[in-house]
């Protein structure tokens, strides 16, 4: 085994000379073409739009250039915005651009492309949008607002790939060739809008059966609605036929679209009574506007009884009919307001106490009145589309507020510093807003009563408290997703009442102060996505705390031994930092554990998600990963302890969501059920699990870590249940258990970058619940599973980086191999059928490994120049080597800095 570790040598330096390129991570092929492009526009602002893409700077790294986004693994331009790139003056003077896609094949893992508004009205000879068939990863492209004509559509039809086609403001016109768009299987969105196109497009378009969004708006089309064609999209859910010139009434075969959620059908001639339209069966409807029609509306509504879902009901310019109410009906929908904030509301009701207009589609700023409002005591105009700033004199006009909440809407600026004079507000919320600016010492000083303070989702930079705040009534403090900086307050320590402190995604830094251990009514602590760093605390003892989340930070060291005798601990999050030593065998007392949890497996049965990525955490898999039967019954009954109540009237309270801390509303008092949210890494994509949901999802990520050893066989007996296995960026070894077979219900198995050896298991393909399958990267050998069930569906991606693989979808087809068995493998003592045994391989190996050594030390001993040649390329790669440390170190330090 030790003879096999030396031929990584000779790799390692091909690799590395080859490397050279992705030193200053921009691959040098995609900034040579980004340059080409610069070259190839002919505009009068390219100072303007290129002033980073430098073309004498050849250290210059086109990542970072503006219009520009990598993937961050792997250094390839994954998106070009490259609208606006030309001029309109070319336009105009009867000019334009040619367009050359040759430039854009080196983006071989190019997503998305945007070449709106740059007046390109055809492309080179040969050249044309054919050439981007070779982009088989292109899902997004954007050729709005130039001068294609419909021959554009022939050259589309190769791009596979696309998802998403943007058309609008061109020069098609008259018949389109439906065969050329159907030939686009995985177009979800197509946008034509201000297109000269003909109806008869809506009676073909029913062979593009993936199409989720269709915008035909302002392309003057006249007539009625054909009866068929378009009504065959059964998975529509977005359709604008807005600004047209159809007439009649709607076709009944409408009913079948009963995806659709957005149906935009103003300022047309449509006429008939709308309560006789199929719009009715149209359920899943959510925004519905026919405004500017002829339609017969009647009084009652009544055709909106269905439309339990309905919020933005568009229809005015219509013909109303008064009819007698003969029965009565509870709308089973909530329309949200829209139009201007009615300020006016607040100046005229002088004798308000309580101004709630949450979760409403108002918009424009939002001012105060000009005498002072004693009485009113709560606002809440939260969930709308307000913007502007907040009015500086708002302190100063509403001096009882004891509530106010301002979230989820468009505020920019800083907060004004006559909240100072909010000496009763109890609670602020200020979330999810576009606010920046620090935190105005006035208002931290003057609002000593605060219990519940949230700033999340802002721009908010600097220190969050001066030295010498006093906020020790404060129970909620919740400052995530913000630009705050410098190290955690000690004196943090004294805000006894303290039960949730949520300050993930900033830029905080230094320890963590050993004073949050007085905390005793802390329930809640996320620090994550910070840059925190020395060890964690061992004094966090109190059995009050349930969340406990330091992921994505630079803490170091062992994982204390901190909560033994805390049996109420929910969520322990320490993924992402830069953990050593063994997992403590106390965690596995904590039997009450959810979510993302470091744990010594064995204790624990009745777990949901164990997460255990990006650590250091070392040795083989625990055998008794399998005894854990991942059964939710514990946390259906954690309901009522998730929330709390402030009193604030004798009918009304302030209900807080402890699992999600941005959740807070005015509600009469009464029971809620809320749950934890867990967020976890499946299918190549992280998701957010949280409530009835994460009841059903069960999964193990222990990848990216420095784990070895076999899989053990006893993994594949796990519990039935389990959706997800991630164990790839490791150092595992050995044969792929048969037993993974057993894992019926299983829908993402990622195995990939190991050293697998041997061939993969032809049982896996029962596995008929796979989505995600990934080997890839390893030294599997063999033939691939037979392509049947689930395993038809997966590509090239999933076994590439096995050399001795073959067969289908690999492009090496099986040569003289023996047929593949379907006996199971024994996993502990038979050979695993590769294509030799491996002391012959080694044996040879090392023979032919030391003549090939022997005979370049005999060249280099005789020739002089080779013997030059030799040293050059040396001292080249030592030089390329040092770059590469050097610069992906400073990438990775300003990445987590910044």
């Amino acid at each position: 085994m030790e003879l096999g570790r030396f031929w990584w040598w000779p790799v390692v330096l091909v690799l590395v000379y080859f490397g050279m390129n992705g030193c200053f991570g921009c691959w040098e092929q995609e900034r040579i073409a980004l340059l080409q492009y610069k070259v190839s526009t002919i505009n009068y602002t390219d100072k303007f739009f290129f002033t980073p893409w430098d073309s004498t700077d050849k250290e210059s790294d086109c990542c970072e250039w503006e219009r520009v986004k990598c993937n961050i693994t792997t250094g390839r331009v994954i998106q070009l915005a490259l609208n606006l790139t030309m001029s309109y003056w070319s336009k105009e003077s009867g000019g334009g651009w040619y367009f050359n896609a040759s430039l854009f094949l080196p983006f071989e893992e190019l997503q998305y492309l945007d070449l709106s508004e740059n007046s390109i009205c055809g492309w080179v000879p040969n050249e044309g949008f054919e050439r981007f068939s070779a982009l088989r990863k292109l899902e997004v492209l954007h050729l709005n607002n130039n001068n294609f004509n419909n021959s554009i559509l022939s050259s589309l039809s190769g791009i596979a790939s696309l998802k998403e086609l943007y058309l609008g403001s061109n020069n098609l016109n008259g018949s389109i060739p439906i065969q050329e768009l159907g030939k686009l299987n995985n177009l979800e969105e197509l946008y034509l809008e201000y297109s000269s196109i003909d109806k008869s497009f809506l009676h073909k378009i029913g062979v593009m059966t993936s199409l989720n969004i269709l915008a035909m708006s302002g392309c003057g089309l006249m007539g009625t609605l054909p009866p068929q064609g378009w009504c065959e999209l059964r998975k529509l859910q977005e359709i604008d036929l807005s600004y047209n010139n159809f007439e009649g009434i709607l076709p009944s075969c409408m009913a079948n679209l009963t995806s659709l959620r957005v149906l935009d059908l103003s300022h047309n001639n449509f006429n008939g009574n709308i309560d006789q339209s199929p719009l009715s069966n149209l359920s899943s409807l959510e925004y519905l506007s026919f405004s500017n029609n002829n339609f017969l509306i009647p009084s009652t509504l009544s055709f909106l009884f269905n439309l339990s879902n309905l919020t933005i009901l568009l229809s005015d310019n219509n013909k109303l009919a008064l009819e007698p109410d003969s029965h009565s009906w509870i709308p089973t929908f909530q329309l949200k307001l829209v139009g201007q904030f009615p300020n006016w509301l607040l100046e005229n009701n002088t004798r308000l106490e309580v101004f709630i207009l949450n979760n409403n589609s108002f918009t424009g700023p939002f001012f105060v009145p000009y005498d002072i409002r004693p009485r009113i005591f709560i606002i809440d105009i939260s969930n709308n589309h307000l913007r502007g700033p907040i009015p500086t004199n708002l302190g100063l006009i509403f001096p009882n507020l004891d509530y106010l909440k301002m979230s989820n809407n468009e505020f920019q600026g800083s907060i004004p510093s006559s909240f100072g004079n909010l000496v009763f507000l109890r609670g602020l919320d200020l979330s999810r807003n576009n606010f920046s600016g620090t935190v105005p010492i006035h208002f931290i000083m003057g609002c000593y009563q605060l219990e519940l303070l949230t700033l999340s989702n802002n721009s908010f930079s600097g220190p969050i408290f001066p030295t010498n705040f006093n906020l020790t009534k404060l129970q909620f403090l919740h400052l995530d997703n913000n630009h705050f900086s410098g190290m955690l307050p000690t004196r943090m320590g004294n805000m006894s009442s303290l039960t949730q402190i949520v300050m993930a995604k900033n830029h905080f830094e230094g320890p963590i102060p050993i004073e949050l251990c007085k905390l005793l009514f802390l329930t809640f602590l996320d620090l994550s996505d910070n840059n925190l760093s020395g060890s964690i605390p061992s004094c966090f003892n109190s059995s009050s705390i349930k969340f406990f989340q330091l992921n994505k930070n630079f803490l170091s060291g062992p994982i204390p031994t901190a909560f033994p005798n805390n049996s109420n601990l929910l969520v322990l999050n320490l993924r992402d930092n830069h953990l050593t030593g063994n997992i403590p065998n106390w965690i596995g007392s904590l039997s009450t554990l959810r979510g993302q949890i470091p744990i010594h497996l064995c204790l624990l049965q009745n777990l949901n998600i164990l997460d255990l990525s990006y650590n250091k955490f070392s040795g083989s898999i625990p055998l008794c990963l399998s005894n854990i039967t991942f059964d939710a019954s514990a946390l259906r009954t954690f309901s009522r302890d998730s929330y709390e109540e402030v009193p604030i009237s004798n009918s009304l309270s302030l209900s807080r969501n402890i699992e999600d801390p941005n959740n807070f509303m005015f509600m009469p008092n009464g029971d809620v059920n809320v749950f934890e949210e867990v967020e976890f890494t499946t299918k190549s994509r992280t998701y957010s699990y949280k409530g009835d949901i994460l009841e059903y999802m069960f999964g193990v990520d222990l990848s990216c870590n420095n784990l070895s050893g076999e899989i053990p066989p006893e993994l594949g007996r796990m519990s039935s249940n389990i959706r997800a296995l991630n164990l790839s960026h490791n150092n595992l070894s050995g044969p792929i258990p048969v037993t993974f077979s057993n894992l019926k219900e299983i829908e993402s198995l990622d195995l990939s970058y190991n050293n697998f050896n041997g061939k993969i298991p032809p049982q896996l393909t029962e596995m008929t619940s796979l989505a995600v399958f990934s080997v890839a990267h390893n030294n599997l050998s063999g033939t691939t599973p037979n392509r049947k069930n689930q395993f038809i569906t997966f590509d090239e991606s999933s076994y590439e980086g096995n050399p001795l693989l073959c067969g289908p979808p690999l492009r090496n087809g099986c040569t003289k191999l023996r047929p593949t068995s379907t006996m199971p493998v024994d996993n502990e003592g038979e050979v695993d059928g590769s294509f030799m045994d491996k002391d012959v391989f080694y044996i040879s190996f090392m023979v032919a490994y030391i003549t090939v050594m022997l005979g370049i030390v005999a060249v280099l001993y005789i020739n002089p120049y080779w013997r030059k040649v030799w040293f050059n390329l040396i001292e080249m790669c030592i030089d390329t080597c040092y770059c590469f440390v050097v610069v992906h170190y400073r990438k990775l330090f300003s990445s987590r800095s910044g």
